[in-house]
């Protein structure tokens, strides 16, 4: 089976062996203060910041979702509230959930900025030019939310002052472990804001990774399979320039006058480069991921106000050529 899914997603091959390498090797019995494991956290860290490209004063830590990155800036980072321009259900998601913990009050009391990079729901994305305005625009801390495209695409991190993503898109791991980035100015927010009453609190998280620890036992086996992962892995200008080119060659593929499917996202300079949302009728999407399926190939669903009238095709990192071939293949087979 071919998996297009656009989260959980395809994982890189290579993964199972790595499962059963932390197994035989007793690295998922380790004690997560221990030295060995330590070693192996340290590693991760260096490994990140190298193939990533994050800056050296940058620091990662490692929790267990996305979403609990929603949670923590609220909670540590909010001084009164946040701001969340959004262009799908999961920037949506995120505004409520923050207010929730920190209500809104007026747009200019904001003291933190929230923004989706990459809107998996619809395929869209805030490319880093448009993050640069942003960040000259506004004096407080800004956040975002690259789920859907942290490891697949090259960033300028000091646009923000966290980022944070779920390793089972671009990281081609099984979901389970979310990492976190953030910087000394976040650092110093949290400071300033003193809030130590969770568990997942940034200062209590901070400390901890000053240590080369985690704030509690984390998912060990993830973390040792993203080492390897990334022990593996090219740095992130070759993967960002893969994966930007066959973003192009799907856009340009269903622009094509043969195809019968519709781009969601009718302007190019919004698209995603690794959720790419096609659009059809309810009765033409239905047909053709079951018609896939069939075909041993696994199309995203649509998501929120997208769901009956939308398929998505993942272009994460651990994709295949081939199996894009295949894809497409099937896709000119199959008109609606």
């Amino acid at each position: 089976m071919i998996t297009f899914y656009p989260g959980p997603s395809k994982v890189y091959p290579r993964v199972a062996d790595y499962a059963h390498e932390a197994i035989r090797k007793g690295v998922v019995s380790l004690n997560h203060r221990s030295p060995g494991f330590m070693e192996i956290l340290k590693e991760t860290v260096r490994l990140l910041h190298e193939k990533l490209q994050i800056p050296d004063e940058y620091h990662i830590a490692f929790v267990s979702s996305a979403t609990e990155c929603w949670e923590i800036i609220a909670q540590s980072l909010t001084l009164t509230s946040s701001l969340h321009p959004y262009s799908g259900a999961f920037g949506q998601k995120w505004k409520e959930y923050a207010q929730r913990i920190k209500p809104a009050i007026l747009p200019g009391e904001a003291d933190v900025l929230c923004l989706v990079q990459n809107e998996t729901s619809n395929g869209t994305q805030v490319r880093m030019e448009a993050l640069r305005q942003f960040r000259q625009e506004f004096t407080g801390l800004v956040a975002v939310d690259a789920t859907s495209s942290m490891a697949g695409i090259r960033f300028d991190w000091e646009l923000a002052d966290v980022w944070f993503a779920s390793v089972q898109k671009c990281f081609g791991l099984p979901a389970g472990m979310g990492v976190l980035v953030y910087s000394p100015a976040a650092v110093q927010r949290a400071e300033l804001i003193g809030e130590r009453d969770h568990y997942n609190s940034l200062l209590f998280i901070h400390e901890n990774v000053l240590k080369n620890q985690t704030q509690y036992t984390p998912n060990g086996l993830a973390i040792y399979m993203l080492m390897c992962v990334l022990q593996q892995l090219p740095r992130i200008d070759t993967i960002d320039a893969i994966t930007r080119e066959r973003a192009a060659r799907w856009y340009r593929f269903f622009e094509q006058k043969q195809s019968s499917w519709k781009l969601l996202v009718p302007k190019p300079e919004q698209r995603s480069d690794t959720v790419i949302a096609v659009e059809g009728t309810p009765e033409a999407v239905k047909a053709i991921k079951a018609a896939a399926l069939a075909q041993g190939i696994i199309l995203g669903n649509g998501y929120g106000a997208w769901k009956d009238t939308t398929f998505r095709i993942a272009n994460f990192p651990a994709i295949e050529d081939e199996e894009i071939a295949k894809l497409k293949e099937f896709l000119r087979s199959h008109r609606h």
